[in-house]
């Protein structure tokens, strides 16, 4: 072995009296351990959500065996039956006008005025006419007095022969003519008297009046233009001062087909909706068939009337109509003729909410709650029927908390 070798050797024994290696400290897994410990303890201290503890009642199925049901349906408007354009009997320029559009008016009521200056000054010219007749009247009757005492005491010196027949002739005539003067005076202060009557009428045509209580719905004139009854001045003569419609009045007229005029008669109930209140259902029944059709249309108009108004109701609103069927008119058991028995679906009003403008419900299913979009068609004593937006046997919460949300979590109080 040569020297070479040797020293090759001895550079790979291991120096056991060397001093150890210092070892480094693990402070990643130090980091990892705290890290995960971290997290634990939020998991463990982080708050819980607690589950809403809620009343719940099932969406109930029942059949409308009696009940009233819808036979057609059809549109129309509300109509006042009773409706007036207001005008004036003369023809003038308007003074003033003393309602506005919405304003109640009574029978009577003054709603404008007429320039009266031409009237009042012929009113004025007969009445002095006929305070000169009443005093030609008066200078008049003292002649009458006279000739009657001449008449009478020449009738006296006849019996004498002191007159003459051509002296008692001459007196019987000037109380006679007197006498028809007298007579002919009274009648022209009667003439007169009927003149200024006849002025005064016209006077009082310039006021012009409500001819019935009502409220004013649209007001068509300004003081300063020209009112006539007719048109005769052009376009630019009014021929009306406002439209007073009496709101008690107020009906629906709707236009049924020919084809389906055997569904209606008198005294029907039905059910109206204004297109302003699709959710408000309004007791009806129909008053009239007008006994005449449309050859154009094919059609026959009915009249329906409320059974008590509302101040929603407002002329010329759309409407649509429900006509029932007469829940009185039953068939018996057994009346293969009869309808089947409709069914609907029936909640407690309680479970109704109203979230921006839309009625819903929340549905509990096995321990999550639903929000859901429902549609109502009647209410009455403490329960809602609906027309969609369930389906029997599901359950929904009662007197539903603010703090329930969209597939959050409940607990039936009531399982």
């Amino acid at each position: 072995m040569t020297s070479s070798d040797r020293g090759a050797l001895e550079s790979l024994k291991i120096d056991r009296a060397a001093p150890p290696g210092r070892r480094s400290f693990p402070w990643g897994w130090l980091l990892i351990l705290a890290l995960c410990a971290g997290g634990g303890l939020w998991w463990w201290l982080r708050p819980r959500a607690t589950a809403v503890q809620t009343a719940t009642a099932k969406a109930q199925l029942i059949r409308t065996a009696g009940e009233s049901q819808t036979l057609l349906n059809a549109s129309g408007y509300v109509t006042a039956r009773r409706a007036a354009t207001v005008s004036a009997k003369v023809t003038g320029k308007v003074l003033e006008i003393l309602v506005e559009e919405g304003m109640k008016v009574t029978h009577g009521q003054t709603v404008a005025t007429l320039d009266n200056s031409n009237v009042t000054a012929g009113l004025r010219l007969a009445e002095a006419q006929l305070e000169a007749s009443r005093r030609l009247l008066d200078e008049t009757r003292p002649n009458l007095a006279f000739t009657q005492r001449e008449l009478a005491r020449f009738t006296r010196l006849r019996s004498s022969n002191a007159a003459s027949e051509t002296d008692i002739a001459r007196a019987e005539l000037d109380a006679a003519t007197t006498t028809a003067r007298i007579a002919r005076q009274e009648a022209d202060i009667e003439v007169a008297s009927r003149t200024v009557d006849e002025w005064k009428q016209q006077v009082d045509d310039t006021i012009i009046r409500a001819p019935f209580d009502g409220v004013v719905t649209t007001k068509d004139a300004q003081p300063g233009e020209i009112i006539s009854p007719m048109s005769a001045g052009g376009g630019f003569t009014r021929t009306g001062i406002c439209t007073v419609v009496d709101m008690t009045s107020l009906e629906i007229e709707v236009d049924v087909s020919e084809s389906y005029l055997n569904r209606i008669q008198s005294n029907q109930p039905a059910e109206a909706t204004l297109d302003a209140y699709a959710d408000w259902r309004i007791p009806c029944k129909v008053i009239a068939i007008i006994p005449t059709a449309d050859r154009q249309k094919a059609t026959v108009k009915v009249r329906v009337g409320f059974d008590a108004l509302d101040p929603r109701i407002l002329p010329d609103m759309g409407v649509k109509v429900a006509f029932q069927s007469n829940p009185e008119a039953i068939p018996p058991p057994g009346d293969k003729t009869a309808p089947p028995a409709a069914p609907v679906i029936v909640i407690p009003e309680a479970a109704l909410t109203e979230i921006n403008g839309r009625t819903i419900v929340w549905v509990f299913k096995e321990g999550t709650v639903e929000r859901r979009a429902i549609k109502t068609s009647r209410r009455s004593a403490g329960e809602v029927t609906l027309s969609a937006g369930l389906n029997a046997g599901e359950k929904v919460i009662l007197n539903p908390p603010a703090t329930l949300t969209d597939g959050g979590t409940a607990r039936e109080s009531n399982p």
